[in-house]
Parts: C-alpha cells; sequence; structure tokens
C-alpha cells in the first residue's frame, strides 16, 4: 500500500520558518517509496523548489495524507479528522493556551504524535530542536548584554554582535563572536563591569548548543564552588563558566545524597539551593534546563528581589573604577532556553520573542519594561528561538525524525491504538487517539481538573484566569484598596459588608466589582464558604475579628491581609498557618504599616554602611487639617473610633536612655502627653502607643538605648480626652443604663448617671460643678463635655457600654464633613553612630493631605489602603511567600512597597543635622 505523508505549512508564528523535514530528507522518503505532499509556503528557509527537486508534490490539499507533520500548534480551524498530526503540541503540563487544541484533536478523532515525548529506553528524547535553540539562545543574550550594559553606562565588545536571525547562518554568527572574543581577551572590556561570569544550567543538547557558542569566547571554567572566588577577583580578558547539573544545586530535604531516579519520581522531596549558593555570583544565567510541575524553582520571585539588590558593597573592582558608572547588581542577564512559563525562573512569566525579543525585570515593582534602560534583569526567553536559524535547524531536526517517519506511517486514526505495533519511541509519543487521551497521559485531565478546582473557586461570574479577592469591610479605607486592585485586569473583588448600602456604593464605583452581604460573627458558615473561594482575604474587620477570619483562612488554605497589629491571638495562629502553606500579612498599613518600611529603609542603609541606631523615636497620627480641627477634641474620625479611644487608656512601654519605662493602663499615657515641634507650624502633642520594646528586635536594632513609638495628636486632645475618661465614657464594662432594652436616656441624664446623680433634673450649673469637681477641677475639660452635646437632651443610641455608645455618638459628631479633608503626619527621628563616630540626626517626615470626601480620598484611607492593596496584589503576584504570620521588615516586602507607594504619591522627606 502506497505510504502518504504531508507537511504542512507552518502560521504559528510569522518568524516561524523551519520545516520538520528538509529537502534532503524528502528525498530519501521519496525514494523509499514514500508520496511525500508539501503544503506551499513562501516563507520557509527552504524553497517550494527545493522540495519540488527533491520529488515532493507542491499542492494546497493535504487531506489525502494519513500522516500530517509540523513543527509548531496548529490552529483548530486547520485540523483534519481522522488524522495522525505529529508536531509540538505544548500540551503535556495541560499548559492552559493549548488546552483549546487538545479538546479539538479529541473531538476530531485525531492521534497526536508530540515530538517532546519521543524518548529511547532511557528516557532521553530522541528528536529535538535544542542545540540550535541553545546556539540561537546563546547569540541572543550576547546581543543583548551588549546593549544592557551599553545602556548602564559600558561600551563593551558585544556591542558588534547581532540578533541570531541577522545572520544568514551559525558560522556568520560564530565569527561575530569570535571577533569580540578577540576584544576582550586584548583588555577592551571595561574593568568596571568586573569578571563576567556565565552560569549554565543543564548538561543538555541545549546547554551543549550555548555552550558551543560561547566556547568562541576566550573562557575558563571553573566548577560551582570556585564561582565566588571568580566572580569577585577574576580576570576580565576572560569568561567565566560554569555549567551546573542538578546535582550541584538539588538538596534531599531530608538529607542524603542527590538520587536522579528518586529526584525523577519525588522532586518534592528535593529543594534547590541555586538562588543562594550559584545565582549570586552569576553575571549571566542560560537556562536550559526541563521543568516539571512540582520541582523546585531554580530562582522564585522573593529570590529575584534578593539577587537585584544594590551590592556594590560587595563587588570589589566598583571601588577601584573611577568615573565609571557601577553595576547596579551582579546578575545582569538570563536567558530562558526552556521558555516556560511560571517554570523553573518562577517570575518569568510570559515568553519574549522575536520581535521583541528582551524585556527588564523590575523585582521591586514585579513588573517588565521593553527597554534596555532602567532598574532590573535582563530576560531572554524566545519560545521559538531554533527559528533564527531555520535551514540548520531543520536539517539538524529532520535527520533526527527521518528514522523515525517510517514507524508513524503504519499509523491509522481511524483503527484502535492497539492494534498497532509502533516502536517504544512512538508508542510513548503519541498523546491522543480514538478520541481520549491514552494511558500515559491520563494525567493531563487530572492537571485540568486540579487547576478547575483552584480557578473556579469563583464568588461570581469571572473567567478561569480570574484571581478573586475577598474584602471584608467597606468602611473608611476601603475604597482605595478595590481601586488599587481592581486596575489590574486579572483580579475582581468582592466586597463584603454587614451593611448592604456600604457595599452596593462601593461595588458600583469600580470594574470587576461585587458586593456582599455579610456577617462575619453571625453567619460563621457564610464567612467559610466565601473565603474557600478567595485567592486572598484582605480584613478591613476590627483587630477583635482578624483570628476568627485567619482561622477561616488557614482551614481553607486561603492568603490573607490585615493593616493592623499582630496581636496574641494572631501569633497563636503562626504555625497552623505555616503548616497549612498559608500566609498571612500583617501591619500593612499607615501605623503599623508605613512606619515600619520607612524605619527598615533608614536602619538597612545605617546598617550597610557600618553605622549604629542608637536613639529610635517615632510618632504617627491620623488628624484633621488644621482648619477643621476647631472642635473640643481637636480631632474627627476618619477611622475607628472606638480604636482611637481605647488606645487613649491604653499602657504603653519603651526604653529611654536604656532603660524601660512603663506606663499603666488608664489613662495615664496621656497624663504624660509632650509638646512635640518638628513642625512649628503646628501645635502637636504626642503620647506612647503601646509597647515598643517588640520592634527592638522587629526592626533588628538591638544597639539603641532609646526606642519609643508614640502618636500625634493636636494640642489640647489628651486634657480633654483625659475628662472622658474621668467619667467613664471610655470603659468596655456593659452599663445598666445603656441596655438596649431598657428606657431612652438623654445625654444629660446617661451624665448624671455616671457622676451617681439620682435627680436629673438639678440645675444646669450644679450638674456642671458636679463634673468640675469629677474631672479634676478642670474647667476646658467641662467646656469639652459641654460642647460635645454630652449635657444635652439629645436621646442617646445605646450599645450596651460606654465606650461603644460614645465611639457611634463621635463618629457622627466629629465626622470629617463633605467638604472638610484630613492630614496624616508620621516623623521618625533616629541617632545614628557613624564609623568616623560623627552623629546623624536624621528625620523623615511623612505629611499627606487628604481630598473631601466628594473630591477623592482621605489621608488616612489612602495611606492605610494602599499599604494593604499592594501587600494584597504581592500576594496575589507570588512576591510574597513566607508563610505563617508575616510581618514588613524584610527587604523582599518593604523595598517594592516602598517604591509603589511613591508611585501613589506617598513619599517622605528627610533632612539631616550632623554633630
Amino acid at each position: 500500500m502506497l505510504k502518504i505523508l504531508a507537511i504542512r505549512r507552518e502560521d504559528q508564528s510569522v518568524w516561524e520558518r523551519r520545516a520538520p523535514l528538509s529537502p534532503t530528507n524528502v528525498r530519501k522518503l521519496v525514494r523509499a517509496g514514500v508520496k511525500v505532499l508539501v503544503q506551499p509556503s513562501n516563507r520557509r528557509a527552504y524553497p517550494m523548489q527545493a522540495y519540488a527537486n527533491a520529488g515532493a508534490i507542491i499542492q494546497e490539499d493535504i487531506g489525502e495524507a494519513p500522516v500530517i507533520v509540523g513543527v509548531k500548534q496548529i490552529p483548530i480551524d486547520f485540523l483534519l479528522p481522522n488524522k495522525t498530526y505529529c508536531f509540538f503540541s505544548h500540551t503535556i503540563k495541560a499548559q492552559e493556551a493549548n488546552m483549546p487544541l487538545l479538546d479539538a484533536m479529541l473531538e476530531k478523532n485525531i492521534r497526536l504524535v508530540d515530538y517532546e515525548k519521543m524518548m529511547d529506553e532511557n528516557g532521553h528524547r530522541v528528536v529535538a530542536f535544542g542545540k540550535y535553540a541553545g546556539v540561537a539562545g546563546m547569540i541572543n543574550i550576547l546581543h543583548g548584554l551588549g546593549l544592557r550594559l551599553l545602556a548602564l553606562g559600558h561600551h563593551t565588545p558585544f556591542m558588534h554582535i547581532g540578533p541570531a536571525h541577522n545572520y544568514r547562518n551559525s558560522g556568520m554568527a560564530r565569527q561575530a563572536v569570535r571577533d569580540s572574543g578577540f576584544e576582550v581577551a586584548i583588555g577592551m572590556m571595561p574593568k568596571s563591569i568586573g569578571p563576567l561570569t556565565f552560569v549554565f544550567t543543564g548538561t543538555g543538547n541545549v546547554s551543549q548548543g550555548a555552550q558551543e557558542i560561547f566556547q568562541d569566547l576566550p573562557h575558563e571554567y571553573v566548577p560551582p564552588d570556585m564561582l565566588q572566588k571568580v566572580a569577585d577577583h577574576g580576570a576580565t580578558n576572560k569568561i567565566y563558566a560554569c555549567e551546573v547539573s542538578r546535582r550541584d544545586h538539588l538538596i534531599r530535604i531530608k538529607g542524603g545524597p542527590f538520587d536522579a531516579k528518586e529526584y525523577d519520581e519525588y522532586p518534592s522531596r528535593y529543594i534547590s539551593v541555586f538562588s543562594k549558593k550559584i545565582a549570586p555570583y552569576a553575571s549571566v544565567i542560560i537556562n536550559g534546563i526541563y521543568w516539571a510541575p512540582n520541582s523546585p524553582k531554580l530562582i522564585t520571585i522573593p529570590d529575584a528581589k534578593v539577587l537585584i539588590r544594590s551590592a556594590q558593597g560587595h563587588l570589589p573592582w566598583v571601588q577601584t573604577s573611577q568615573g565609571s558608572p557601577p553595576l547596579p547588581h551582579r546578575l545582569l542577564a538570563i536567558c530562558d532556553i526552556s521558555a516556560d512559563p511560571g517554570g523553573s525562573i518562577e517570575f518569568m512569566n510570559e515568553c519574549t520573542t522575536i520581535d521583541n525579543p528582551f524585556c527588564l525585570y523590575d523585582a521591586e515593582q514585579h513588573k517588565d519594561t521593553k527597554s534596555f534602560k532602567g532598574p532590573g534583569i535582563l530576560v531572554c526567553s524566545i519560545d521559538n528561538m531554533p527559528t533564527q536559524l531555520p535551514r540548520e535547524a531543520t536539517d539538524f531536526f529532520g535527520d533526527l525524525l527521518l528514522p523515525h517517519i517510517f514507524d508513524v506511517l503504519q499509523s491509522d486514526a481511524t483503527r484502535p491504538f492497539e492494534d498497532h505495533k509502533f516502536s517504544t519511541v512512538i508508542e510513548g509519543a503519541v498523546i491522543t487517539s480514538n478520541g481520549k487521551l491514552t494511558k500515559n497521559f491520563e494525567y493531563i485531565q487530572d492537571l485540568r481538573n486540579q487547576r478547575a478546582r483552584t480557578k473556579h473557586r469563583v464568588i461570581g461570574d469571572f473567567d478561569a484566569q480570574t484571581k478573586r479577592v475577598l474584602l471584608l469591610g467597606a468602611g473608611y479605607v476601603s475604597a482605595p484598596v478595590v481601586e488599587y486592585l481592581t486596575r489590574s485586569n486579572d483580579v475582581a473583588v468582592y466586597v463584603a459588608s454587614a451593611l448592604r448600602d456600604e457595599a452596593d456604593n462601593l461595588a458600583r464605583r469600580f470594574p470587576r466589582t461585587e458586593p456582599v452581604l455579610l456577617n462575619v460573627e453571625e453567619r460563621p458558615d457564610l464567612l467559610k464558604e466565601y473565603i474557600g473561594k478567595a485567592d486572598v482575604v484582605v480584613s478591613l474587620l476590627p483587630y477583635a475579628l482578624h483570628p476568627l477570619v485567619a482561622e477561616q483562612c488557614i482551614a481553607s488554605k486561603t492568603n490573607m491581609v490585615t493593616a493592623s497589629y499582630l496581636s496574641p491571638a494572631m501569633k497563636e495562629l503562626h504555625q497552623s498557618a505555616v503548616d497549612a502553606g498559608v500566609s498571612i500579612v500583617n501591619e500593612v498599613g499607615l501605623d503599623p504599616g508605613i512606619d515600619h518600611l520607612l524605619a527598615m529603609e533608614c536602619f538597612e542603609e545605617v546598617h550597610q554602611g557600618g553605622g549604629k541606631v542608637k536613639s529610635f523615636v517615632s510618632y504617627c497620627g491620623g488628624l484633621p487639617a488644621p482648619e477643621c480641627s476647631d472642635n473640643p477634641l481637636r480631632y474627627r474620625f476618619s477611622w475607628s473610633p472606638r480604636g482611637a479611644l481605647l488606645n487613649t487608656v491604653s499602657s504603653g512601654r519603651f526604653l529611654k536612655d536604656g532603660k524601660v519605662v512603663e506606663i499603666p493602663a488608664g489613662g495615664a499615657l496621656l497624663e504624660k502627653a509632650e509638646k512635640l515641634d518638628f513642625l512649628p507650624g503646628f501645635a502637636f502633642e504626642g503620647f506612647a502607643n503601646r509597647d515598643s520594646l517588640d520592634y527592638v528586635d522587629h526592626y533588628g536594632i538591638p544597639e539603641a538605648r532609646t526606642v519609643f513609638r508614640g502618636t500625634i495628636r493636636y494640642s489640647g486632645y489628651s486634657d480633654h480626652v483625659l475628662g472622658l475618661i474621668q467619667l467613664g465614657l471610655i470603659s468596655q464594662e456593659p452599663h445598666p443604663s445603656l441596655h438596649v432594652g431598657g428606657p431612652d436616656i438623654t445625654w444629660r441624664q446617661f451624665m448624671c448617671s455616671l457622676l451617681g446623680i439620682t435627680d436629673c433634673n438639678l440645675f444646669y450649673d450644679n450638674l456642671k460643678n458636679q463634673l468640675f469637681e469629677r474631672t479634676g477641677r478642670n474647667a476646658s475639660r467641662v467646656k469639652a463635655i459641654e460642647d460635645l452635646g454630652l449635657l444635652s437632651e439629645e436621646l442617646v443610641i445605646k450599645y450596651s457600654n460606654p465606650i461603644d455608645t460614645i465611639s457611634q455618638y463621635l463618629a457622627k459628631r466629629l465626622a470629617l464633613g463633605p467638604s472638610d479633608r484630613d492630614l496624616v503626619v508620621l516623623r521618625h527621628e533616629i541617632d545614628i553612630l557613624w564609623p568616623d563616630q560623627r552623629h546623624e540626626l536624621r528625620g523623615i517626615n511623612l505629611v499627606c493631605y487628604g481630598q473631601s470626601s466628594s473630591a477623592g480620598y482621605s489621608a488616612m484611607a489612602r495611606t492605610v489602603g494602599y499599604p494593604a492593596a499592594i501587600a494584597t496584589k504581592m500576594l496575589l503576584d507570588g512576591e510574597i511567600q513566607r508563610k505563617g504570620m508575616v510581618l514588613p521588615f524584610i527587604p523582599d516586602i518593604y523595598r517594592p512597597m516602598l517604591k509603589r507607594l511613591k508611585a501613589e504619591g506617598i513619599v517622605a522627606e528627610e533632612k539631616s543635622i550632623w554633630i
């Protein structure tokens, strides 16, 4: 029976010029009695006439052929039913983009032979373009490195190497590389760049192809354990190389030597130390390894942040380069030839293209830019590298494929798979046959089901790619959170509130935002359901409710963010969160939050410069703008009044001149309020805020003799709130007069009750005299109470206890009006002792004015909402991967957060005095 084979045209990319078989291969098939059909294409590197001369028939209709071969994925509409196809389908990892193609092949009864799975008995691939992927990738990254270094201020010999597709063949490209290598050898590399180290991952065809090109440069190979030495002290008239195999960076979690067979079967038993032991000393990484799901990653997103931190202090040659711009960090470029988005190089989430072969990955901002100038690592990850050298790649691949073509030609897709006598190479590469996945590839459906369970955790009708955030609370600071998150088209927010109008109003303002009616205390069942359907939960609820939410997040393995202090109750959940693999990020608001970020940035600079922090004093406060402060408390509420009032009766503890100072609860904090004059135009006072001693360790400043964190208010606030405390209005204990089922009561009557006066009809002046005595004979406090309306005949809206009742009352009476605006002020004062024994008194001020509610966001909403939103987005994007209770005291978190806050206009100013 006459065997018929068709070679289809490539239409997956305008750059695709390869073919699965060369004219020489076709001639051999024709001589063996095979009828070869070739679809016309003027894009192929080999012209149609060359195939015709080899005996092929050039025609559009290839339906006659039972076997059709190509290179890349085939558009669904062009698939012919009941055929056997051979091509790279990119479906074996259940790649989401190609699942429609897989479904179409199942529906059309197509037998798919995937080149990627054609393997010999030892598990080695028998057909691949790998060598030429490595060749093209190496040429490209040398070209890109020249442009990147030029953008950093360094002309190098690499500037004369072009992209791979500019050359007729690899021989011409190699001559350009040799010419550049000659210039390197005679000392034309700028000394300011220092030694260049190239790290090649893997030992297969990809790596070997790349190294063939690299070896045209003057070079020296070193083992992994010598990388640090040559990176710091190597020569600049040669390039250093290190080939890294799996056993060089994979470590068994439970100890013991690397076992390749065990690793292939159980990769989760291993971790990679590549990012810690090898990548820090690499200038360029050429990644050519195959990465399987659940395998350790070479470089995670948090790893990338560490690798791009300024390393000038650790690059010896920088100190001797006069007038030359220093390199921002050692790692300059990555050529990810494996081109596996989200794979071994985690932050490489999208392939580059031949049209746009490079991008700069800025780990601090977690974004790519199409530029050679700016912060970041140059990345090249073209997924069709070999097509840049199409003739050589076609010859190479076709020679490998040809011996197996005769085996494939026996395939009849209309007959059962089991009836064929395929070789083990072909049998193991058949993914679909007779309308179903073959036994070896049934796992693809399992992967799809697993993804569906994860991505279809829907609360609403958004598609599977959408990341879902459940926002608990629709109050003062929620709007900036929603606005920031929904800037990303792949994020949807579900706003949950016990008040329907709050959630509805917020949802109407932003895209991909849905309201959810939920009282977390009354409906824990609904809370559990919604958390289970979210990717991240943001809790803007009162801090006492965070543990309730956190417990459900841990049970559902859902990450969480709060802007509140890490409470003892939350700390108790740390190990449970670690065991569940859950990240719960706390203290990412204003105070706590931005205060930490600014402090840690300063401390990092000091410690890197060899200095010591002798004293750290910090104040922060949310206030009304001065023109809106005309009330007895000089205060208006842009956040929870209850929290603000409770802080005034809390205890305090701090370190002063090496001694611990403790202030008891009950109002003593306010009695010790001090005048603040760091901004002389404001009448500020400040008092201690909670326990500052915890932050000695958190901030990593054990050398400090003073550590104090305090709250800012306008002068007069402390004295007038003390009057409320003395009356018992800040008490959390239930009061019989405030029982919700009791008789109505006026504020005047309630004051009488608090004073122990049974006859509420006494003269008004006598009532004020009683108040005068109770408040320490302080006329200013009495006037403040009177001006607040607490002696009026207005009915009290009762909430069982005094603090909840007064909080609700003041929330309305002292609310910011439609035309009012607020103010956030944050102040750090740091006494720094530098190695030369000079003292620097550094002041860091953040002053942020809000807008009126009719014009935009309050300052409090911006400075609490944006940090919480940024941390949430970092969790969604995998930038935060630490498990358990996470605080923003690590560079991976505080550095990118500060950069992104600056983009929102939240910027601090510094001034120093030297003594």
